[in-house]
């Protein structure tokens, strides 16, 4: 990677959020417009992932939320301790506008959750392991089309496009159900009313296997119909592709080697120009290896607080507690990890 960039900051505004409008002690009520898998049809994924869409109309949420931010759910019943069920936070798969142009309908993507238990205490039986499904993620999944769900939000003044969307290119980094807020942000950077931006746009998403991308025929739509948006796919536990990468013959690729990989050519001049926001959201980890490869980079300080007993060390060789502890986003990178 270029160790000689000249950059020029275009410094970034972002828009004040609103949030809480609507609280947990008194939710909205919102109503099941469509319920549909995301990953292609016809084929068997590894994870059971639907987006699915709330009409929100006539409550505080309706018109007054960003891409970017989350809204809760609170799903029905009781726990084990016999108190109501917590509540769960969902990305926002919508533009600013909303599903239907007018912010009145807002969509999630949601993955079934579907596991055995663990013990997470030294009290607990160490043999445990009985079948664990989520109770929010599988409520919202069977939910049916009229079906109504209490909602709550909105959340999050962090994760959101600058007010200027035109100002800056953009880098967006996701796995799994961490596409959420990127299809919102791309149907507002390039379907929103004012027609598309001019700012180049690259998405890398990544998963275990190439039945597990969601979306995947919707982006690869976009990226045929607009030549400044970048489509890139990481798959973890397939064999790396296309011929000719550097890692032919290995047992595949994550995020940030798709990022290595395609930074000389695709991402150095976002860096170069200072135009570039990075947007990180998918499971927690994920940024890690990304964060070294942007302190490989002499924009490494638009993007990162470094401690200064990193800065001298090879990135390479910092640990996931060196960078849990001393390297943390700086204004030109939002991280949305869990």
């Amino acid at each position: 990677m270029s160790q000689s960039m000249t950059v020029t900051i275009a410094e970034p505004e972002f828009p004040d959020a609103k949030m809480h409008l609507i609280r947990p002690k008194q939710p909205a009520v919102a109503r099941v417009v469509e319920t549909r898998l995301c990953t292609k049809a016809g084929k068997k994924a590894a994870g059971i992932v639907r987006h699915i869409a709330l009409d929100v109309s006539g409550s505080a949420i309706a018109g007054n939320f960003l891409v970017g931010q989350s809204f809760g759910v609170l799903p029905p019943g009781r726990d084990e301790m016999d108190k109501p069920h917590a509540l769960r936070l969902y990305s926002i798969a919508s533009p600013s506008f909303g599903e239907d142009g007018s912010g009145n309908v807002v969509a999630t993507t949601v993955k079934r959750t579907i596991g055995e238990r663990e013990p997470e205490t030294g009290d607990e039986e160490p043999d445990k392991h009985e079948l664990f499904l989520g109770v929010a993620s599988n409520y919202l999944c069977n939910l049916n089309i009229g079906d109504e769900v209490k909602i709550t939000g909105p959340q999050g003044k962090r994760f959101l496009l600058p007010i200027d969307t035109s100002a800056h290119d953009y880098i967006f980094l996701a796995t799994g159900t961490g596409i959420a807020p990127f299809r919102g942000m791309l149907m507002e950077l390039l379907e929103g009313p004012a027609g598309a931006v001019r700012s180049q746009i690259h998405l890398i998403m990544g998963c275990a296997f190439t039945t597990d991308l969601l979306y995947d025929d919707w982006l690869r739509d976009l990226a045929a119909k607009h030549r400044n948006f970048h489509y890139h796919t990481a798959i973890s536990r397939e064999m790396s592709s296309p011929p000719g990468a550097g890692r032919d013959g290995c047992r595949g690729e994550y995020c940030h080697h798709v990022f290595a990989r395609h930074f000389a050519q695709g991402f150095a001049p976002l860096f170069e120009c200072g135009r570039a926001l990075i947007y990180i959201c998918g499971i927690l980890g994920m940024q890690f290896g990304v964060y070294q490869e942007i302190a490989r980079t002499s924009a490494a300080d638009l993007y990162l607080t470094i401690h200064d007993d990193l800065k001298s060390r090879d990135p390479a060789s910092w640990s996931i507690e060196d960078m849990k502890r001393k390297v943390h986003p700086a204004r030109r990178l939002m991280v949305e990890v869990y």
